[in-house]
């Protein structure tokens, strides 16, 4: 049994797929791994490479929309299929989706398989979009249509976009459509943490709009200055693309003083260790990774009540749930674990619990591997 992982971001193989390799790799699998830019990230080559990974780099852009560079990477795609001849693809993010299960198609891989992790910059646009965000929207939404004729099972990590893509008719059969709990998180390398005595609230992410950044930075704005005791961490990196902020708002918040910017980390447990509260005011998730960690260090959520989202919070157990783009009642949400702090460690320990439950690693990486296997 070959498979062939593809990915936009190299990173993420180890980030958010090194379980669900190792899983592949103790079923027997031989595996293998594709990826742009994987010369210049030689930690993860090294890591993959020492479990027996086959790791193979692809021109594939991460953003953007270039009709002759992603028929490259179709045609490049294509041809290391023929050369690996895998018996089944798994490919995660937009571009491996499209671009993977095409190639597979084409190649006539037998297994096709896809894992939407989340819908991107042009699903989360409203109805104020420009002309050409539209286009971009049109035209992704055609690309989806072949991709997912092509594909043989999809994998969602929350039940609303699986049930946009039937009513998009993006998938005309509901019978190869799956929902699995996220990506999952590893609850022992993720153990819950003391609470710090200095107090703060943290989001972790790119840099993005439909992030909620905007939101959490102006929330922060109007609490910090009736809490200066309160500290509010940002932990992320500026992206590319149409929707990230720019380095001069970021560095007026900072130079502000409402806003602590720790940059990007290769680890995130110290700042979840360091902080009292998690929040990620997200437009649109597939299922927050970040979120899920948060919980599994013991701290209590807030987050806003879209899809992918939502599923993480019972509502008054472990976080609270805001509407999306809506400071007011973010900065409501937050300021009631500063008036009632009693809450924060409670909070925490369900989120905790509902982890260990729902989202263990382990046990979502079963059932992905039932669904590729089927």
């Amino acid at each position: 049994m070959r498979i062939l992982v593809i990915a936009s971001l190299a990173s993420s193989l180890i980030n958010f797929r090194l379980e669900l390799v190792k899983s592949l790799i103790q079923k027997g699998y031989d595996v293998h791994a594709a990826a742009p830019n994987l010369e210049d990230d030689q930690l993860t080559v090294s890591i993959l490479e020492a479990l027996g990974v086959k790791v193979h780099n692809i021109p594939l852009g991460r953003t953007g929309l270039n009709p002759f560079a992603d028929l490259w990477a179709l045609f490049s795609l294509y041809r290391l299929m023929r050369k690996v001849k895998p018996n089944t693809t798994l490919g995660y993010t937009v571009k491996p989706v499209i671009y993977g299960s095409i190639a597979a198609f084409l190649a006539r891989v037998p297994n096709r398989v896809s894992l939407i992790t989340g819908l991107g910059y042009v699903f989360e646009q409203d109805g104020k979009s420009g002309r050409i965000t539209k286009v971009i929207k049109a035209a992704s939404k055609i690309l989806y249509k072949v991709a997912m004729t092509a594909t043989h099972k999809v994998i969602f990590q929350n039940p609303d976009d699986r049930a946009l893509f039937l009513s998009e008719k993006l998938i005309n059969d509901p019978h190869k459509a799956f929902v699995v709990n996220g990506s999952g998180v590893d609850v022992q390398s993720f153990s819950v943490a003391k609470f710090p005595i200095e107090r703060s609230f943290l989001m972790i992410g790119r840099y993005l709009g439909a992030k909620g950044i905007r939101e959490y930075a102006a929330a922060a704005k109007i609490l910090k200055s009736q809490y200066p005791e309160w500290h509010f961490k940002l932990v992320g990196w500026l992206d590319a693309g149409p929707d990230c902020i720019s380095k001069a708002e970021l560095s007026s918040w900072v130079n502000a003083g409402y806003l602590d910017d720790l940059g990007k980390l290769d680890d995130v447990r110290p700042a979840l260790a360091n902080c009292s509260v998690y929040v990620l005011p997200s437009y649109r998730e597939g299922t927050p990774r970040t979120v899920l960690e948060a919980m599994a260090m013991g701290r209590p959520i807030i987050t806003t009540d879209v899809p992918g989202c939502r599923e993480t919070v019972v509502e008054g157990v472990n976080g609270f749930m805001v509407q999306p783009k809506d400071v007011p009642s973010l900065s409501v949400a937050m300021e009631r674990y500063i008036l009632e702090p009693n809450l924060i460690e409670e909070m925490g320990r369900k989120g905790r619990e509902l982890v260990e439950v729902k989202y263990d690693v382990h046990k979502v990486n079963l059932e992905m591997l039932r669904i590729v296997r089927l």
